[in-house]
């Protein structure tokens, strides 16, 4: 069979690829640059690249049933197998990039003249540590009730919003689950765990008592997250740079890093509790508070001679409710996901197929699959895939608001941006979220 490799496929990636921890940074305020043709490029070469793929594989697939296993044929597949991965990161990347260009795009319209005027003293403050009365303005603009201080200055609300749609661009989680904004500490709500009677009655037949139904309080709390930007007072001065470009470009990242390692495997202690940070049991015993799994039913890895994946994932699937299936989505690591594209079907089919546009997802048995490097990796006793409804399952709070404290003292001559967010987090819906462990019960 004739190796068959775009040429081009390398430099193609490379040229936009970056790693996923960098994933946003930059991409407001300075210059980034980007468009749907890029988008459409590379679909194009991931879509020929994944055919070249299944050829290799194929012939590797028939070369080891032969008893002719060829170490250079495998390392092929794998090369090729890693090349998919930079083309699947790098429309990631150049969708970002669309994404991100797109907020904050009104310019400053539509704001009330208490809102434009919190806005000016927040600049001045931001670039010469003008205070301008920016409190009392603050509760004019309606970002807090009172006028009593409490340390730093609230970010002008478009701002706000600016950032916190650069952090969505760059979580996954954030892209998946519920969000909602509170302006209290706390969040609380009831589940009806069930337990209601109900029956059916006639027009003239008498009601009967029902039970009463079994109602369950979750709480989310939200805490503390910040980041620590620092720039000279030079480029402060300067009034060419859009200083809520910088600030946003500067805080998203380590904002939706934080946050996004905490969405998936957070304890809950000072900081949200994510998906894997709950008590996980088989699935057969699933109870509400807990999180169901299913088994890969090989020790130590996803696939063995005996055991090629592929069923490990159909009861994964099959495991959510029909309800929840509808909407419902594959999260692991890029690693993982290389390991996935090598698995088929009963009918010989892959199980992974690549985005049918460039704003799509690529799929695994016909549902969207999203790459979160904060998954855990395959190995004994692990968790390294979600399949769940994550916007019925997991819940994200944000609390109202982002606050910077000015420190011009610290580290001179550089001027540092203390700035928080409160962000909370954690399962709401325990039948919405099914886990993968790497065991064989």
């Amino acid at each position: 069979m004739q190796n068959i490799i775009p040429t081009g496929l390398v430099p193609g990636a490379a040229a936009l690829a970056a790693p996923s921890s960098t994933r946003a940074r930059g991409l407001v305020g300075f210059g980034a640059r980007a468009d749907a043709s890029d988008a459409t490029k590379i679909l194009n070469e991931l879509k020929s690249t994944f055919e070249a793929f299944k050829a290799e594989r194929d012939k590797e697939i028939a070369d080891l049933k032969k008893g002719l296993g060829d170490v250079v044929q495998t390392e092929k597949v794998d090369r090729i197998n890693a090349e998919i991965t930079k083309l699947q990161t790098s429309l990631d990347e150049v969708n970002s990039v669309l994404a991100a260009l797109r907020v904050g795009g009104g310019g400053g319209s539509g704001l009330t003249t208490e809102q434009k005027a919190h806005k000016d003293a927040f600049n001045q403050f931001f670039r010469k540590g003008v205070d301008n009365g920016l409190v009392d303005l603050e509760v004019k603009a309606g970002l807090r009730s009172t006028s009593d201080p409490d340390g730093g200055a609230l970010v002008p609300e478009e701002q706000a919003t600016t950032i916190e749609e650069l952090a969505r661009t760059a979580s996954v989680m954030r892209q998946l689950a519920s969000v909602i904004t509170i302006s209290t500490g706390t969040y609380k709500k009831l589940v009806n765990l069930g337990g209601a009677g109900y029956g059916w009655v006639g027009e003239t037949q008498a009601r009967p008592e029902t039970s009463t139904p079994t109602l369950a309080e979750l709480a989310f709390n939200v805490m503390e997250i910040y980041a620590n930007p620092a720039a000279t007072q030079t480029l402060l001065d300067d009034a060419r740079v859009d200083i809520a470009a910088w600030l946003g470009n500067e805080v998203a990242q380590t904002f939706a890093d934080q946050e996004g390692a905490a969405f998936v495997a957070g304890d809950g202690v000072l900081k949200p509790r994510g998906i894997l940070g709950y008590d996980i049991v088989a699935n057969g015993s699933y109870a509400w508070g807990k999180l169901g799994y299913v088994p890969t039913g090989v020790a130590a890895a996803l696939s063995d001679a005996s055991n090629n994946g592929t069923d490990a994932l159909i009861d994964l699937y099959y495991s959510l409710k029909s309800t929840y299936r509808n909407g419902a989505s594959w999260l692991m690591s890029d690693a993982v996901m290389g390991t996935v594209r090598k698995f088929k079907d009963g009918d010989d089919n892959y199980i992974w197929a690549p985005p049918t546009s460039a704003a799509e997802m690529a799929t695994v048995l016909g549902k969207p699959v999203y790459n979160d490097d904060n998954m855990q990796a395959v190995g004994a006793g692990n968790y390294p895939i979600a399949f769940g409804n994550f916007a019925r399952g997991y819940l994200i709070v944000d609390r109202f608001g982002i606050r910077v404290l000015r420190d011009p003292y610290t580290n001179k001559p550089w001027v540092h941006f203390y700035t928080t967010k409160r962000v909370g987090g954690g399962v709401q819906n325990f039948e919405a979220i099914k886990l993968l462990k790497v065991a064989t019960s």
